[in-house]
């Protein structure tokens, strides 16, 4: 794990600024409704224009990295997050941050999806390793964001957005100075690939799984800070607690569980974990305590998933790894970008408890899909060479091919 080449480093600490800027912004979310006078549904908007653009953008990484290179996709990703986050900050309207907030996703969908897809053909050792590798960046990043974000939110609220800002434009530097020139790929992919990928019923399956899953960890993540009702400080505390408690497990736990007891099962009884978390939530939604709890045994579960469900799609079809990366990204991100308008909509006109018992069951019902697909999912667990041969031989068929 440590002894890896400068340009994997070079790309993890572009990743772990990267999510630091997704966390940074979730202890505002308050403040900056009190600030401009918005509805929870109107703020929650900044992400689901967020979510829904990195969904989208995700057909276009693929094309955009065979053509220009991954390192050029990589920068121009890092520049139009730092843009994005800026102009955020300068606006005065919640539409204004929610435009921006697009823009914003933009450069994320082309930074992340390249960023996997370097780490995991430049690192040493096994796809498996790179992934650890990469969830470690994502979950040092998530669990710093929220504690700088609640300290520049306790400033003005506009303080997360220009730290975010200045961050991007230091990792840009950065990964411009470290990261050799990448080579093209062999292949230009096209926009119709990822949609080719998901004929494949394992990734189907994982992309939909990942998109029902992800639909009630974002109403963990977006709507938890307004019945909590304390500062941006203490929501930063807490959802620290919650991205330590994420990396920790994605980096630790998840590995062990997945060579003793297997990817799939694992995965299941993680989901149900998370589900009966959002339940008790649902349940004791009045209880500040209960809630700030739930949300750091959440990223106990929450780690092992994300660990396991990137795993798995790296392997869950025979096709170009970048190319099932962009697939289950477009599903699983546009998919959920509902979820936090949602939340926030029927938290306000139900009743507070409503969205996490929605949560609840949206990945109950992610669980199942995820049992459904178990049968085309047997090759997951395959020793590296032997997945490598398989994918080799089946790249050619399905990537780049002109039929």
């Amino acid at each position: 794990m440590c002894r890896q080449p400068k340009a994997v480093w070079a790309v993890a600490f572009a990743c772990v600024v990267a999510f630091m800027g997704i966390g940074l912004v979730d202890p505002v979310l308050k403040p900056i409704a009190e600030g401009l006078n918005a509805s929870p549904s109107q703020v929650s908007l900044l992400f689901t224009s967020f979510m829904a653009v990195t969904g989208v953008a995700m057909l276009v990484t693929g094309v955009v990295a065979s053509r220009i290179g991954p390192k050029r996709t990589l920068l121009v990703g890092l520049v139009v997050i730092s843009a994005g986050a800026g102009l955020a900050g300068m606006s005065d309207t919640v539409l204004g941050i929610v435009g921006w907030r697009a823009l914003w996703g933009l450069g994320n969908a082309l930074f992340i999806a390249t960023a996997l897809a370097t780490i995991v053909s430049s690192a040493r050792g096994s796809v498996a390793q790179a992934i650890i590798f990469f969830e470690a960046s994502l979950g040092l990043g998530i669990a710093v964001g929220p504690l700088v974000g609640g300290v520049l939110g306790a400033i003005s609220w506009r303080g997360p957005f220009f730290g975010v800002s200045a961050l991007m434009a230091f990792a840009f530097i950065v990964t411009a100075l470290l990261l050799p020139a990448t080579p093209h790929t062999q292949h230009a992919t096209t926009l119709a690939d990822p949609f080719r990928a998901l004929r494949h019923r394992g990734l189907l399956g994982v992309a939909i799984t990942a998109l029902l899953y992800n639909f009630g960890s974002l109403v963990l993540v977006a709507f938890t800070p307004f019945p909590l009702g304390v500062g941006a400080h203490q929501i930063g505390l807490i959802f620290f607690g919650w991205g330590v408690a994420l990396a920790f497990t994605s980096v630790v736990v998840a590995p062990r569980l997945q060579h003793r007891f297997g990817t799939v099962p694992t995965l299941l009884v993680s989901l149900v974990a998370i589900a009966i978390t959002l339940a008790v939530m649902a349940i004791r939604t009045d209880t500040k305590a209960v809630l700030a709890s739930c949300v750091v045994v959440a990223g106990l579960f929450i780690g092992i998933t994300n660990t396991l469900i990137t795993a798995t799609v790296m392997k869950a079809a025979p096709v170009d790894r970048g190319v099932a990366s962009a697939a289950y990204s477009f599903v699983r991100f546009s998919g959920a970008a509902l979820a936090p308008w949602v939340a926030a909509v029927l938290g306000e006109r139900i009743g507070m408890h409503v969205p996490f018992w929605v949560g609840a069951v949206t990945v109950v019902v992610g669980a199942g899909v995820l049992a459904a697909s178990r049968r085309h999912l047997a090759g997951v667990d395959v020793q590296e060479d032997e997945f490598d041969e398989i994918t080799d031989e089946a790249t050619a068929v399905t990537i780049g091919s002109e039929s």
